[in-house]
């Protein structure tokens, strides 16, 4: 409980930093509200940083937004939090977690995390909550397979830009989504260098946008310090027709503390470009993680992302990572 309320004290230090607030009022976001919602992804400041191209060299926390599979990839016990600000979109999100692959004997690995979600609140009205969950087992040393799953409500209680209706305000004071879907993901380290991995977002097919049904796969190569990620994502319900997001990330790590990140993203969707960067502070007990993208073609949209994970395995209270 005592690291919990940990991560629930860093939401609210992040929320206080950039001086915003849910309940602050302001005009309507003049931004589609599809700009905002990001197609439900939750992005921490890692994956805002490459671009959303994290599918195959993810881990700890985004392992379990992106790739379930990867829960397993390395030996961690990690609580985190982090918040999404998108200005254009008035959008806010709010989230924790905690990611584990050190404690069981039988090296399942596991996560699970709440992010809530504030969009336009003086337009659309947009709240949400999404309770995320994952397991992972590696079947080797170079194989990981994993579930995961999420369970959301959310609700629309103002106007859209068709003014009131049913299809730009929701139902207001009433649930318009409620009910849980479900992720599958693979990760392959084919040599040192190599890796792929291949991960379905929202399987059951809720056949609404809030929720899209995703296949997505990714391709990485790996030097050292230094690595390189291509992904995919084919998007089956968030358009009126199939639709493609590809996307590329680098990212380095120097003097063993520093990390950079960049990355690009086209969405055949939306038909607009984005280009992504992003910094961390990486040490033994902790890492601190910056990340933004930046929309450079049609409706500007800014995301900027912050996060903290606490990295409990260096404290000796939990079996260490080798089983020692």
């Amino acid at each position: 409980m005592r690291l919990w309320r940990r991560a629930l004290r860093c939401v609210a230090f992040v929320s206080l930093g950039v001086s915003l607030c849910p309940s602050a009022r302001a005009d309507p976001s003049k931004l589609s509200p599809e700009y905002g919602y990001n197609y439900g992804e939750i992005e921490t400041a890692r994956a805002a940083g490459t671009a959303g191209a994290t599918r195959t060299f993810s881990n700890s926390l985004t392992a379990l937004f992106m790739n379930p599979a990867n829960l397993a990839a390395v030996r961690v016990y990690h609580i985190g939090a982090f918040a999404q600000i998108w200005p254009e979109a008035s959008r806010q999100s709010y989230g924790v977690g905690a990611v584990d692959s050190v404690v069981s004997s039988a090296r399942v690995a596991g996560g699970v995390g709440a992010t809530w979600n504030f969009q336009d609140l003086d337009g659309v009205a947009r709240k949400s909550t999404d309770i995320r969950f994952g397991l992972a087992y590696p079947i080797s040393d170079q194989f990981f397979l994993g579930l995961g799953g999420h369970y959301m409500w959310l609700s629309e209680d103002g106007v859209g830009p068709l003014r009131t209706s049913l299809a730009s305000s929701g139902l207001p004071d009433k649930k318009i989504v409620r009910g849980i879907t479900f992720d599958a993901g693979a990760t392959l380290r084919a040599s040192k260098n190599i890796s792929f991995s291949v991960v379905g977002t929202n399987l059951n097919n809720p056949d609404h946008g809030f929720q899209p049904t995703s296949v997505a796969g990714g391709a990485g190569l790996a030097f050292g310090d230094f690595s390189g990620e291509a992904d995919l994502v084919v998007d089956f319900t968030s358009w009126d027709r199939t639709t493609l997001r590809p996307m590329v990330g680098l990212e380095g790590l120097f003097v063993d503390h520093l990390g950079t990140r960049l990355g690009y993203r086209y969405d055949d969707g939306q038909k607009n470009h984005t280009l992504a960067a992003g910094v961390a502070w990486v040490d033994k007990a902790f890492d601190v993680d910056l990340g933004l993208h930046r929309t450079v073609t049609g409706e500007g949209a800014t995301a900027i992302v912050v996060g903290f994970a606490y990295h409990l395995e260096s404290t000796g209270l939990t079996p260490s990572p080798d089983g020692i």
